[in-house]
């Protein structure tokens, strides 16, 4: 499993051809949501986009016309980030400077809240009795694959947020 680590000012990871595929998929499904089927009732979008107001509709879609293109493009442009990124369908380094590695974690994030979200992951949810339970049930399921790539996310997040802190 990759690991991110500073390199000469440089935040450097190897990824294998499988992660690459998976990071790839998961950026890729991100830029698609905001773009092609962006729907204000998929949860998905509004936790991606939650109301500033929630008591308060007409205010909360005032603050929307005003920021959501920004924030939407700003989204894309960050998943976009881990796309340009990769290496092509095979493994290899990444190599990030300051501003990507930035742009890599919020992707990061807004891809593990949309699958959380899919998911039904909740806070306080243990992820590794999620996961033993849905191996349980079916090893070979989609959910058992999406909670392990819910589970890599995070652990790429981390690996990035603390080769950032170091």
């Amino acid at each position: 499993m990759s690991m991110f680590r500073r390199q000469a000012g440089r935040y450097v990871a190897v990824f294998a051809v499988d992660e690459v595929r998976v990071l790839r998929k998961v950026a890729s499904e991100v830029v698609g949501l905001l773009t092609d089927g962006f729907d204000h009732t998929d949860p998905v979008v509004g936790r991606l986009f939650p109301a500033v107001y929630p008591e308060d509709a007409p205010d909360t879609a005032e603050f929307r016309r005003y920021t959501e293109g920004d924030l939407k493009t700003a989204k894309i442009d960050q998943a976009g980030a881990i796309l340009a990124a990769l290496p092509d369908d095979a493994g290899g380094e990444v190599r990030l400077d300051a501003e990507a590695a930035e742009a890599w974690l919020r992707a990061l994030n807004d891809a593990r809240l949309a699958m959380g979200v899919r998911l039904e992951i909740k806070d306080g949810t243990d992820l590794g009795e999620e996961l033993d339970d849905a191996v349980a049930e079916d090893p070979g399921s989609s959910r058992v694959f999406q909670l392990s790539v819910y589970a890599y996310l995070g652990y790429l997040q981390e690996s990035l947020l603390n080769a950032l802190i170091d």
